[in-house]
């Protein structure tokens, strides 16, 4: 299933006055999923840290963000898109749209596994790399090399997304499979 468009997200998220940008709440969420989250219920109010946030809306743009998000981190086939700044941005855009990202999954994933996930060690490598990312700022300017590094990053991103799902979610299943 694809995502919704990012213009969509952003203004219901006007709507809504949620003072965050679409690719740090879809990071957000896809933090959430990866940690282990709920699936049913108020997503949004977890991840937002908001118990007052209202249920999002049944067929809105961010009910179809989040179902999106479980049904690729479910797929065999890997197949997990990021909601990042479209490719006619300038890669400034397009690179603080992925710290963005790489922020909001940080935060979904702290509040959904919690301080100390059981994560193998490629697992706990990816989470500090998306830490590093989280914190790093974009550059305006950039050549051919630079939009490479970009998409190599973005790849490295969508991949320790999975990775981490596979360790919080996926193997947890398995265990209690196994019982």
């Amino acid at each position: 299933m694809d995502l919704p468009e990012a213009a969509a997200i952003s203004a219901q998220l006007q709507r809504l006055g949620l003072g965050i940008a679409a690719a740090e709440l879809h990071g957000a969420a896809c933090g959430w999923i990866a940690g282990g989250g709920e699936r049913e219920g108020n997503w949004l109010a977890a991840v937002m840290v908001d118990p007052d946030l209202a249920p999002v809306a049944m067929e809105s743009a961010l009910d179809a963000l989040f179902r999106a998000s479980v049904r690729q981190f479910e797929d065999r086939d890997f197949s997990l898109g990021l909601l990042l700044a479209d490719d006619e941005a300038s890669l400034g855009e397009r690179s603080a749209s992925l710290f963005d990202w790489c922020r909001g999954f940080l935060g979904g994933f702290g509040l959904a596994a919690g301080a100390e996930p059981a994560l193998s060690d490629e697992g706990r490598e990816a989470l500090a790399d998306l830490a590093r990312l989280a914190a790093a700022s974009a550059q305006e300017e950039g050549d051919e090399d630079d939009e490479q590094a970009l998409v190599e990053i973005e790849e490295f991103v969508r991949v320790a997304a999975m990775l981490l799902h596979g360790d919080c979610v996926l193997a947890a299943r398995h265990r209690r499979a196994l019982h």
